[in-house]
Parts: structure tokens; C-alpha cells; sequence
């Protein structure tokens, strides 16, 4: 069975903070945040384990945020068919663009973990891109272990941080953002963990995370929005599997090869987009990744056996 996919913004994150806390959300948010260009915030591990009790895991969830975790005590991350094992320390990094599954393992897990927005490391603020970080890069599974002097020392980091955030220093997100690039660079100097297959579960896991993946592309909200996904190989890359396995894994989920999967979301899009915007068929084919409108009206016509025009009257 594939696993419902929960959709996470960052607002929906504080919203389940709050819901779980029982704290508002203008309590969890720092000082003078929304004066800030992007976002960032900080937690403590144990802290949020302890107010999300009774929940097993974490589900495969879409993260509009970038995080950092350092996690100290057993627990395990997922990434489509790889598995990794964090016995004692690790550093992880997570982008909006790889989803990836982390269960706690340990009643005394404990470490800290910040999220933030690519606005909030702007280019122009920071220097650096963060979709060409290699700490950052679809294809890596960027978990670190770490021993406990290592740990140690990034913990100084997120102390830090906890420090500055609450402090009234005119220019601590400043000073916050070279602390997360303090992270990037130390994790970018570390080996990546040792992965390990598990193919009980892989099939099953590649699945979600393939759905997930191609959810994310939607809703195509206005006619600038344009599919970055389009193709089976697009998301086996993605994902870091073969195009092959992704198409075998999908295959034994749900009976749909990759390419019929991607049809069929791109063909409901294409319905929704026909019957409740006043777009032209030029502006719809192009957000969904067809070049050229003939392209887009023989696909929608060998799906539903209507032209675009057709379905719209």
C-alpha cells in the first residue's frame, strides 16, 4: 500500500506546533521575523519528539523549508530505496526538492534542528546559491555521522544560534545566516553516510516518494508556472534510482508505468486548468511542459478523446 502524502508548508508547520504544543504560533515565532527577508527558526529535538508524542514516525512529507538537524541518539533515514542508520550522531540536510522519511528510535533522542527559507539565504545577502550547494543536490542522500566531538563542536553552533535568535541585536539574522552556512560548509567537508539497501520496503518507499515528488509540481497556479518534472527520467534522477526501478517499484504499487502515472496527473491538471481558468490553450500547454500546442491538443485528445476546445465548450 502507498502511504498518504501530507503536504507541509511552512505555515502548516506552525500550525501543527501549535495544535501539538498548545502553544500559538506568535509564541514560536522569533522577534521581529516578518521584518526579515525569508524565514528562519530553531527547536530542540526532545523538546518536539515529547509534544508530538504517540505519533510513530514522521510521514513522507512535502517540506517548503530547508532544515538541519543534528540528531543525537538512534533514529533512521529514508531516502527512496537507501536506508540510513544513525546510531550515535549524525548531521542531516534537507531540501524542498528530496523528500525523505526520519523515525526516531531512541526515548532519549535529543539535538536541535533549524528550518529556513531560500529567501533567507538569498544570494545577494549570502553569496551562495543553494540549489548548487553539493550538500543540497537532489541526487545525494546528505546524512553525516558524526562522532561525539563532532557533535559537540555543532552543537556550540546551534547554541549559538538559540542565543542570537532571542537576542535584540539589530543584526542577528545576519549573524544567523552565517551560522547556517557555518552547517553547510562543516557538513560539506564530511564523508556522506554509509547507505544501506533494505528491499522489504524499498519498492513501497520509492512509490511515495515518487508521488510525492510529482505532487509537488501541482497546483499550477498561474500561467508563469511551468512543470520542472516531466519525464520518468526526470524523476529517477530525482530520486537517485534507475529509471528501470522506479518504473518496476511503481509497477508493483499501483499497476501504472512512470510515463502513465505523469499522464494522468498532467491530464487532470489540464481538466482543472480548462474548466476553471480563462487561460488560452497556449498558456496551459506551456505550464504543463509542452512546447508546442499541437503537442499538448494530440495528448489531451489521445487521453480523453476531446480536443482542449472541445472539453473547455
Amino acid at each position: 500500500m502507498v502511504k498518504n502524502i501530507k503536504s507541509t508548508s511552512l505555515e502548516e508547520f506552525y500550525k501543527e506546533a501549535e495544535k501539538f504544543t498548545g502553544i500559538h504560533i506568535n509564541k514560536l515565532l522569533p522577534p521581529g521575523i516578518n521584518k526579515e527577508i525569508g524565514h528562519f527558526n530553531i527547536f530542540d529535538i526532545a523538546e518536539t519528539i515529547e509534544s508530538v508524542k504517540r505519533k510513530a514516525a514522521m510521514p513522507y512529507n512535502r517540506r517548503a523549508y530547508y532544515k538541519i538537524s543534528l540528531i543525537r541518539g538512534k533514529s533512521r533515514a529514508e531516502y527512496a530505496d537507501k536506508i540510513i542508520e544513525i546510531e550515535k550522531n549524525a548531521l542531516l540536510f534537507a531540501t524542498p526538492k528530496v523528500p525523505y522519511h526520519w523515525i526516531p528510535l531512541d526515548k532519549k533522542l535529543h539535538g536541535n534542528f533549524c528550518i529556513f527559507t531560500d529567501e533567507f539565504l538569498i544570494k545577494s545577502k549570502s553569496g551562495v546559491e543553494l540549489d548548487e550547494l553539493p550538500i543540497f543536490s537532489p541526487g545525494g542522500f546528505p546524512v553525516f555521522l558524526l562522532n561525539d566531538a563532532e557533535a559537540d563542536e555543532i552543537n556550540l553552533i546551534f547554541n549559538k544560534m538559540k542565543r542570537e535568535i532571542a537576542s535584540d541585536y539589530t543584526y542577528k539574522y545576519d549573524l544567523l545566516r552565517n551560522y547556517v552556512l557555518e552547517l553547510i560548509h562543516y557538513g560539506q567537508k564530511l564523508q556522506p553516510a554509509v547507505t544501506a539497501q533494505h528491499s522489504f520496503n524499498a519498492s513501497a518507499r520509492v512509490t511515495s516518494l515518487f508521488i510525492e515528488l510529482l505532487e509537488r509540481q501541482f497546483p499550477i497556479e498561474s500561467p508563469d508556472q511551468k512543470l520542472k518534472l516531466r519525464s520518468a527520467k526526470d524523476y529517477a534522477e530525482r530520486l537517485a534510482v534507475h529509471v528501470n526501478h522506479l518504473n518496476k517499484a511503481l509497477k508493483e504499487n499501483t499497476g501504472k508505468t512512470t510515463t502513465a502515472f505523469i499522464s494522468s496527473r498532467i491530464i487532470q491538471e489540464a481538466k482543472i486548468l480548462l474548466k476553471q481558468t480563462d487561460w488560452n490553450i497556449s498558456e496551459i500547454a506551456y505550464c504543463l511542459g509542452f512546447e508546442e500546442v499541437a503537442h499538448f491538443s494530440n495528448f489531451f485528445k489521445k487521453q480523453t478523446s476531446f480536443t482542449p476546445l472541445a472539453f473547455r465548450s
